[in-house]
């Protein structure tokens, strides 16, 4: 490592929340350094109690997190919060509203929070997203806090991430539907029916339970269905006691151990993945690819013969 990258971990570790935020910089543009970086604190990182929220745009997820996070800071606990936003953080979306609206947290030195953008990659925002969570980690953040803003793919992966997924829905007619349509019923530890106060709520969280029952346990933890209403903090005492009792839970029956093993097996594939592919696609390789395509869409080669081609010429280059 270069001197400057010595001199940044020596002031992350010192507690500088500026190199903090350099490094999750590097991380972010994927810089070439950025691993080197990550090696240097991995022997930090491990002791948070990481939280990823999820669920439908609008359904007051941002709400809940600040909530959430001045009941953390009230028992003393630091708390990092990274804000998933599809598209950037910079363009006035909801997202920066929310962020807006949590400005009391920004002058709170316990308190982390920091916007992460898909710029166009979806497919990387997951491993991007866990890297940033081992930063605050190792930085000494008690609680790591991930808030998606859909429930696609890529937001189901980075709760993956996650020792604990509370799925936030609205009591709208739809929503229940909806959650377990988009697989949220296979993720969620926790269910939380917020804006309990609108028309519905009591037949959502009823819909939810049912189907909760018909559901093949795959734990002995059955996840409690919630209702708050996050704007005047009324229920999120009782979602900051479930989500303890879960992580009690899982350290009791040595899931968490499991969960974080599944976990470092899934991380470590990506970084493989990504470095490979990385290698692959060198300018080189990128015009041959382009020509290819063009005797594939004329009929003249299939792609799985240019596929095939395109890997013995690179591990050939490789083997010289």
């Amino acid at each position: 490592m270069t001197n400057n990258s010595e001199n940044l971990i020596k002031k992350y570790l010192s507690g500088d929340r500026r190199a903090l935020a350099r490094l999750i910089s590097i991380i972010e543009n994927e810089e070439d350094q950025g691993y080197q970086l990550l090696d240097k604190i991995y022997h930090r990182v491990g002791k948070a109690f990481r939280i990823g929220i999820t669920g439908p745009p609008g359904a007051g997820k941002s709400t809940i997190v600040d909530s959430l996070t001045k009941i953390y800071r009230q028992q003393n606990k630091s708390v990092g919060i990274i804000a998933v936003d599809p598209t950037s953080p910079f363009t006035g979306g909801a997202l920066l509203g929310d962020r807006i609206r949590m400005s009391d947290l920004f002058t709170d030195e316990g308190v982390f929070i920091r916007s992460m953008a898909t710029r166009g990659n979806p497919g990387g925002l997951a491993q991007r997203t866990q890297e940033v969570a081992d930063l605050l980690d190792g930085f000494g953040m008690d609680i790591i806090i991930f808030e998606t803003v859909g429930v696609g793919q890529s937001e189901l992966d980075i709760v993956g991430a996650a020792d604990a997924t509370v799925v936030v829905l609205v009591p709208e007619s739809g929503d229940s539907i909806q959650a377990m349509k988009a697989g949220l019923m296979e993720i969620a530890d926790i269910f939380v029916i917020n804006k309990a106060d609108r028309e519905g709520a009591d037949r959502t969280v009823l819909e939810i339970q049912q189907v909760l029952e018909f559901k093949e346990k795959k734990l002995s933890w059955q996840p409690p269905v919630l209702k708050t209403t996050a704007n005047i903090g009324q229920g999120i005492k009782q979602v900051e006691k479930c989500l303890n009792d879960f992580l009690l839970f899982l350290k009791k029956s040595d899931l968490i151990n499991q969960r974080l093993e599944q976990r470092m097996e899934n991380y470590t594939r990506q970084i493989i993945r990504e470095r490979i592919l990385a290698e692959f696609w060198g300018a080189d390789q990128e015009r041959k690819f382009e020509q290819a395509i063009e005797q594939i869409v004329s009929k003249k080669q299939s792609p799985y013969l240019v596929s095939e081609q395109l890997i013995e010429e690179f591990l050939d280059k490789k083997n010289e």
